[in-house]
């Protein structure tokens, strides 16, 4: 069934909505960037129609309902521990395929990593219905078709928005009620066929190949142009790793509360151990970490889809502008040189 609305009725389709959802969408906090007097784009709860930003890719991704910067996971005191609660209403998402497709690869490491099923990703994510947003075409650091992920059918609403209103999709009956009334019309979602950047994905499949990579030099460049920020890997799509917090109440380190944080492989000593041991210990050693992780190691793990959709909100988000598109053409350059020896031996 499909619906054309306009900005007024949407509201009122978003209203009726909230009265049993929490719903998410990206969102414009002004003065809030980087920079002086710029703005950021990030997911937030919206309440009018009007505050959803879907001409411009957020400057940080969807997964941030999910798995959100801060995440009370337990509250402590001397003597129990209680643990957090989770949503109490469902949530609706506002996503580009590309956000959706992330929540796959996302919920297989937390759903299937070893066999153990992250509880706070788990209750989290059986609250969550998406509304697919159409893409207008994304910008020049986007290279979704070339990792497959411009298209979904994971779900229950698709929208096509314009300055006066929106085009709408309902694929999940459960949402039909809410639409009752409003001005019915054909629609099914388009998806972005071509993107202005093209990737070649390097051929990491021979083992040998891969153990001469992770000593090519390329790896050094790096050193001295990545500041170890972790700025690419809080945008990105479908990055994991984090960090644990205790916070204290008051003056009594016996009552407090334990927090998930996010955090970064390309921060230094993100992987320090005891005796100060680092695995990776520069920021090329974390950057070739990164890319092998991201353009093999998942998929070779999983025997899924590559780690990355294609986003391209780590080469938008680095201070250095160190573009991954890039790094993964000097990657295939690389190879192509490794396996040009290996030939000549």
């Amino acid at each position: 069934m499909g619906y054309t609305l306009n900005t007024a009725q949407a509201n009122q389709v978003l209203a009726a909505l909230r009265k049993d959802y929490t719903v998410y969408a990206p969102k414009r906090f002004r003065n809030q960037g980087r920079y002086s007097a710029t703005d950021v784009i990030r997911y937030d709860e919206v309440e009018r129609w009007e505050d959803i930003v879907w001409d411009v890719k957020s400057d940080y991704p969807a997964k941030e309902v999910l798995t959100p910067i801060q995440q009370a996971i337990f509250y402590f005191t001397e003597d129990e521990y209680r643990e957090s609660k989770g949503p109490k209403k469902p949530i609706l998402v506002l996503a580009r395929p590309c956000d959706i497709n992330a929540q796959h690869v996302q919920a297989k490491i937390y759903a299937g990593n070893g066999g153990y099923t992250d509880l706070y990703y788990e209750r989290m994510r059986e609250m969550v219905k998406f509304a697919l947003m159409e893409c207008p075409g994304g910008d020049d650091t986007c290279f979704c078709v070339s990792m497959g992920t411009n298209k979904t059918d994971d779900y229950s609403l698709a929208v096509k928005f314009s300055e006066d209103g929106a085009q709408i999709q309902v694929t999940d009956d459960a949402f039909a009620p809410y639409f009752e009334g409003q001005p019915e019309a054909d629609y099914t979602p388009a998806f972005v066929e071509e993107n202005e950047l093209k990737v070649t994905l390097p051929d990491l499949e021979d083992k040998e190949v891969r153990k001469a990579l992770k000593n090519h030099p390329m790896w050094k460049e790096y050193n001295s142009r990545c500041i170890s920020c972790g700025s690419c890997t809080v945008a990105c799509s479908t990055c994991t790793c984090f960090t644990t917090r205790d916070i204290i109440y008051g003056d009594n380190p016996e009552v407090g509360e334990r927090r998930r944080v996010t955090s970064s492989c390309q921060i230094a000593g993100f992987d320090q151990m005891a005796g100060q041991r680092e695995f990776r210990s520069t920021a090329g050693d974390r950057m070739r970490y990164k890319v092998l992780h991201k353009f093999h190691d998942y998929k070779a793990r999983f025997e899924d889809s590559h780690m990355c959709v294609g986003c391209g909100r780590c080469t938008h988000r680095c201070p250095e502008l160190i573009s991954i598109s890039a790094t993964l053409n000097k990657v295939s350059a690389a190879v192509d040189e490794i396996k040009a020896g290996q030939a000549q031996q």
